[in-house]
């Protein structure tokens, strides 16, 4: 009697011995897998622990590519671990995809033998499965991976009692795993933010440059031109040319342009133009065209000839960008004004008596769509107290939130209303009357007005 209540006693501390130990076992595992919320270091650890407390040779996580209906390695050690992570398992292919597929643990003993058993991983890597167990890592309910542990040290096969281990060593494991992962996910957000963050500042950068280099081409301040031979005959007042614009890209640099200057004595130059793309490109283009224009144009060309020139310099043949354009030369003292016109929008003459006429003449196609386009001079005269308003399809093109355009009756009201405007004034009433239209639209075009006046001067 006595040897059987020692016996029973023996059996009950050696359980308690083995209960004891597992405990330990699990705690040294979660304060392994709980040390570190880096996902690639925590990884190390799992693998590291696993194949410590389970006695085996190798372990290793597989996750779950949810989007892909894979399983990958997101860490493999070695000198083949680039060769690892290259290989990819469809769920239910192989040991461990059949375990994340039914959510099963799994012990085998043979592995070569389980028909499940795909050889995919061990021929890369030239490793010889024995026996291995194989659980899935369940996270909320959700099966993020599988944890499996390969041959078992000494000649033993794993044992039930090991599996049921490793199910328990999989539990925090899981939990410790996805917090890992959400946190990798963080890092990465936060990274590629920073990332983003610092190519949109140094583009808003360069784009201030070049908002600033692209304004450098444009006049920053009105021009006056008084006529140099006095009053006629009889009359106590000369002429003058006055010429402002203004401009506003619908991104940092646009596309649209404008330009004025004395060719000699007498004779005011101006221009505007749009170019058919926006952003950078168009910018380049706008100063390429810009430079032709002013490098080109002397006292013996005329506004069509101009034209002409600089469009034999800008056509390309497999390029798709091309530029609206008016042009025009403005003789003070007579009021002849020559002007050219390249698929622009038709400008506006409004005369000193309140009529407000379109300016119609002969047109060209824009520049840098037709290599021998040659284009022509048209003529008409403003007489003291006319102006002339060149303007971009920004303005007449421009949509309300239902996508109705401003247009040209509303262009012309305005310039009926404000025909005694300076040109300052009637300036800054256009581009706010179109915006008051727009009520808060997004505009995808540049706008851009230029008006030249040719009025009395008191000598």
């Amino acid at each position: 009697m006595a040897v059987i209540q020692w016996q029973l006693g023996n059996r009950k501390r050696l359980a308690a011995e083995v209960e004891l130990q597992r405990t330990m076992q699990l705690f040294d595992v979660s304060l392994e897998v709980n040390s570190t919320i880096r996902k690639q270091d925590l990884l190390v650890k799992i693998m590291e622990t696993s194949s410590r407390i389970m006695n085996a040779e190798a372990s290793s996580v597989i996750l779950v590519d949810e989007e892909k209906g894979e399983l990958f390695f997101d860490l493999a050690l070695g000198a083949k671990g680039d060769e690892v992570r290259e290989i990819r398992l469809k769920i239910g292919e192989g040991i461990a995809g059949w375990v994340a597929q039914t959510g099963k643990s799994v012990k085998i003993d043979d592995a070569a033998q389980d028909e499940r058993w795909s050889s995919k991983v061990a021929k890369r890597v030239d490793y010889p499965t024995r026996n291995m167990l194989c659980v899935p890592l369940v996270s909320k309910g959700k099966i993020i991976g599988v944890l499996q542990v390969l041959n078992k040290r000494g000649e033993a096969p794993f044992t039930d009692r090991d599996l049921q281990l490793l199910e328990s060593i999989a539990s925090p494991t899981a939990a410790s795993l996805e917090n890992a992962m959400l946190y990798d996910a963080l890092e990465k957000s936060i990274h590629a933010l920073k990332v983003t963050t610092a190519a949109k500042e140094r583009m808003e950068s360069e784009l201030r440059i070049a908002t600033d280099i692209q304004m450098g081409f444009l006049p920053r301040k009105g021009l006056s031109l008084q006529s140099s031979g006095g009053a006629a005959s009889g009359e106590r007042l000369g002429a003058e040319a006055n010429a402002l614009a203004t401009i506003r890209p619908a991104r940092e640099v646009g596309g649209d342009f404008y330009d004025y200057f004395r060719i000699d004595q007498d004779r005011l130059f101006f221009v505007l133009g749009d170019v058919s793309d926006k952003g950078i490109p168009a910018a380049l283009f706008m100063a390429v065209t810009m430079t032709l224009l002013k490098g080109k144009m002397t006292a013996e060309l005329t506004p069509g000839e101009l034209l002409t020139s600089v469009n034999q310099e800008l056509y390309k043949d497999d390029s798709t960008m091309f530029a609206t354009i008016f042009c025009g030369v403005l003789n003070v003292t007579t009021g002849q004004l020559l002007y050219s016109d390249g698929g622009h929008c038709p400008p506006y003459i409004v005369r000193a008596g309140g009529e407000v006429e379109l300016l119609k003449g002969k047109k060209g196609l824009p520049l840098g769509v037709l290599d021998d386009m040659s284009y022509m001079d048209n003529e008409v005269t403003l007489e003291l107290g006319d102006r002339i308003i060149v303007y971009t399809d920004g303005i007449t093109e421009a949509e309300d939130q239902q996508l109705a355009q401003y247009g040209f009756a509303r262009l012309k009201d305005v310039l009926l209303r404000e025909q005694s405007s300076a040109p300052e004034l009637l300036l800054a009433q256009m581009v706010r009357d179109v915006d008051h239209f727009a009520d808060g639209a997004v505009q995808s075009d540049d706008i851009a007005v230029l008006i030249v006046d040719r009025v009395p001067m008191n000598l």
